[in-house]
């Protein structure tokens, strides 16, 4: 079978981001490159040719899970039937929130934020930035096509993101009141977007 342009690229690309993980949660922001490079089974050059330097590898992988987050945004469909789609978007948001081992790496992030500024701005640019933009991004499409009313998309991606986010980021992150089970999540996320079209629709 030939070859696809880029597919061992991409391949390389994926193994990185699912090593970095592997050995950022185990060893923190001080984990080498080169430890990264070996998981991975690639060299050291070419995690650098890949992503530049750790900060950058680290905002790929904040990166890859807005990806995922905001997906239910940009699926066909999603703009004819909003409240499906932010109900969605909530749901995957409240899954990556509460999960230990994405919360590992987060209380990573914020430990080093201070010796390591530059990683600390590329995940809060990649993750919570990112993902709120793309959020906006859709308000403002429901909006010009008439089935929302948002006068100010940002600063309605900021209310949403926080209706559906609430504590539950917060106590994951301090090891203390977890288990949101998955009907937990489901009403949670279909809540808040039944009470966002409420606030802003037409």
């Amino acid at each position: 079978m030939p070859r696809i342009a880029g597919q061992i690229d991409l391949a390389k690309g994926e193994a990185i981001l699912d090593a970095a993980i592997q050995v950022l949660s185990e060893r923190g922001l001080s984990a080498s490159m080169e430890e990264i490079a070996r998981r991975a089974r690639v060299s050291k050059q070419t995690i650098y040719n890949h992503y530049g330097s750790k900060a950058e590898l680290i905002a790929a992988l904040v990166d890859r899970r807005v990806a995922d987050i905001t997906a239910p945004l940009e699926m066909p469909g999603a703009d004819e039937h909003p409240e499906e789609a932010l109900a969605s978007y909530a749901r995957i948001m409240l899954r990556a929130l509460v999960n230990p081992r994405a919360s590992a790496l987060m209380r990573l992030y914020i430990q080093g934020a201070t010796e390591a500024p530059d990683v600390a701005r590329a995940v809060f640019e990649a993750g919570p930035k990112a993902s709120r933009a793309r959020l906006a991004a859709f308000l403002a499409r429901e909006t010009a096509a008439g089935r929302l009313a948002v006068d100010d998309p940002a600063q309605a991606a900021e209310f949403f993101g926080g209706m559906v986010a609430g504590t539950y980021q917060l106590s994951e992150l301090l090891g203390v009141d977890r288990g949101l089970t998955e009907p937990q999540i489901d009403h949670i996320a279909a809540e808040a977007a039944r009470r966002f079209l409420r606030a802003y629709g037409v």
